[in-house]
């Protein structure tokens, strides 16, 4: 069986896309402020897979992933160190020999390129923690790339990057993820309960509070509790998702919604920082690939 990530659908190429449009972008502006401040950069990919894509058409291809291509861009300047996450371990390897044959100078230059096989929360606590110590602090400007499978990341790690130096793009399950949990009549169970309440960090009240209604009625039996699902759990698990990162970051930029071939919402991709020039770029692109729906 192939290693390689499968194709998800259209929406793979559109996320990819916009963000390699911004990296280029961002490079060029930092390649200038690095300098005159003797920063570093940073690149984090929290879920980066085994370095391609197969895309099932009629025949079997392989599309370049994001780790090999943002390691391609070198022009004006590449990233000082990059940071590879993958929760598989033979996926982790493989990129691992991906690189390292495609990237020697870069693989055997020391802590330049590294590849974790662990989950993306702890190895993101582990860099925060390192970032926040002499002589990193407050000299690593970082980018990262958070493109989850479903809810993989805990609202706990996210809250880490206040006030960090750092734009994160990321992809938001809001219909794939999040409104799949939510039962109509409210009668969830636990354990998606407990997925909900980590990757929103909110307790189950609170939850229950922004995505259903409740009205009291009279029958024969007496009084009865009638539990109902918001029509709009998907809109509003997108603006409450916002608004928790707005609590972390204090600029967040315009969504790409990401939809099936049935039209239906599966994702929202935007970008999360502290620099006002940043969303500005981040919604320029965004803008560009919506207008060519």
């Amino acid at each position: 069986m192939s290693m390689q990530n499968k194709f998800g659908g259209k929406w793979t190429l559109e996320k990819i896309d916009i963000f390699l449009k911004y990296v280029p972008a961002y490079l060029k502006i930092m390649n200038k402020y690095a300098v005159q401040h003797n920063w570093k950069l940073l690149f984090i990919d929290g879920f980066a897979g085994s370095g391609g894509i197969i895309q099932e058409d009629k025949k079997l291809t392989t599309l370049e992933g994001v780790a090999t291509r943002v390691l391609n861009i070198q022009e004006p300047r590449g990233f000082d160190y990059y940071r590879f996450v993958e929760k598989d371990k033979n996926k982790a390897t493989l990129l691992r020999k991906i690189i390292a044959k495609q990237f020697p100078n870069l693989y055997q230059t020391k802590d330049k390129v590294k590849v974790y096989q662990d989950d993306f929360n702890q190895i993101a606590t582990d860099l925060v923690q390192h970032l926040r110590k002499p002589p990193y602090e407050n000299k690593i400007k970082t980018l990262a790339f958070v493109d989850p499978f479903g809810m993989s990341v805990n609202w706990s790690t996210i809250e880490l990057f206040k006030k960090m130096a750092i734009d994160m793009w990321i992809l938001i399950p809001t219909g794939m993820g999040v409104n799949r949990l939510l039962k109509k009549d409210g009668d969830i169970n636990e354990s998606w309960i407990q997925k909900l309440e980590l990757f929103l960090g909110m307790s189950e009240e609170d939850i229950k509070r922004h995505f259903y209604t409740s009205h009291t009625t009279t029958n024969l039996f007496g009084e009865e509790t009638v539990i109902k699902k918001q029509e709009n759990a998907i809109g509003i698990a997108h603006e409450l998702y916002t608004k928790r990162l707005n609590s972390v970051f204090t600029h967040i930029s315009d969504a790409y919604v990401m939809r099936n071939s049935q039209n239906a919402i599966l994702y929202h991709f935007l970008l999360a920082s502290n620099n006002p020039t940043a969303i500005k770029i981040a919604n320029d692109i965004i803008g560009k690939s919506i207008s060519k729906l």
